[in-house]
């Protein structure tokens, strides 16, 4: 008995491979795939300016990182004893001027590195709504909590999104020529924009999203929000809020993303690198026993043994766990 819909999700002509140097932009959705990159020993780098969810600001961000964009201290601003940047989420906010700006151009350099060489540049959008500030027009990635009448809040059209997202794309494409880029739409709700309103962007999200994939042969598209919103349809794959997909949600979308975009010979090592993550985040009740010790003999030989067959892989921490 079929219970839900199935969706067709062809494989990428191009899959992502373990020798693939992989960033990923945009919504809090972005993390959990990243998340799960990192833990089966992927090279990524996730959100060098934080969460991010609408495309002027991914944009911006990413057009930063091409530049080698560094940040003055003109470009912050105080609010709620903090130093901020319109630009960045609140996780680079401190009470020094300095260490803000210290933060934000370590990451806009490891950034600036990292896309000259990426393989793979994963973008999920959340959002078609931007905020701008009233007194200059800037659109801003985060309201820092500020009072909601420094804001106009303005729903972009599909075109607007297109064209941002376009010169972003040209300038990503005369750096690195060969660089994939994968679109997803995130299947988070913003529900504080009402039901109505929330659709309304991410239909303007997936529109142009697909003008883009249209136009440009290295670009393509993972349908996440649809796994969630058309297959899975039901409130208890999510969080108690009804907004956030839940653990089963995102493990699902998971799945479904490393069977159409992964090579199938990375598959193997990606169980193997699994057993051993797992094996490492093993918390003993009694690690001076002699069971224990063992134990993590066992996995010490075990990931040396990875390691020879696969010495790209980063495996530090856990050499240095089981020794």
């Amino acid at each position: 008995m079929q219970l839900t819909l199935t969706i067709d999700i062809p494989a990428l002509p191009k899959p992502v491979t373990y020798s693939d140097s992989i960033l990923l932009i945009g919504s809090c959705f972005t993390e959990h795939i990243s998340e799960r990159l990192a833990k089966h020993k992927f090279k990524v780098l996730s959100n060098p300016h934080g969460i991010l969810f609408n495309p002027l600001s991914v944009a911006n961000s990413l057009g930063s990182y091409i530049e080698n964009r560094l940040y003055t201290e003109d470009g912050l601003f105080y609010l709620n004893e903090l130093w901020n940047s319109w630009d960045h989420h609140t996780r680079f906010s401190n009470i020094e001027a300095a260490e803000t700006l210290k933060q934000i151009n370590h990451s806009q350099q490891e950034a600036a590195t990292f896309i000259k060489k990426a393989s793979w540049v994963i973008i999920t959008l959340g959002s078609a709504f931007q905020y701008h500030l009233v007194e200059n027009g800037k659109p801003v990635a985060n309201n820092h909590r500020a009072p909601a009448k420094w804001f106009e809040k303005k729903l972009l059209r599909a075109e607007e999104i297109v064209n941002a997202l376009q010169n972003t794309l040209k300038k990503l494409y005369a750096i690195n020529p060969s660089a994939q880029v994968l679109f997803t739409i995130s299947p988070v709700r913003h529900i504080r924009d009402g039901v109505v309103d929330n659709n309304r962007s991410k239909a303007r999200l997936i529109e142009a999203v697909h003008a883009l994939c249209a136009t440009y042969q290295n670009a393509h598209y993972f349908p996440a929000y649809e796994l969630v919103i058309d297959v899975l349809r039901d409130y208890r794959f999510y969080d108690i809020d009804f907004v956030h997909p839940n653990y089963l949600a995102t493990q699902f979308v998971w799945e479904q993303f490393a069977g159409s975009c992964i090579e199938p010979a990375a598959k193997i090592i990606m169980q193997q690198v699994l057993e051993i993550v797992t094996a490492r985040s093993h918390r003993p009740r009694f690690p001076g026993t002699e069971a224990h010790r063992k134990f993590k003999e066992e996995y010490l030989t075990k990931t040396k043994q990875l390691l020879k067959q696969h010495p790209y892989l980063d495996m530090s921490e856990e050499l240095r766990y089981f020794a």
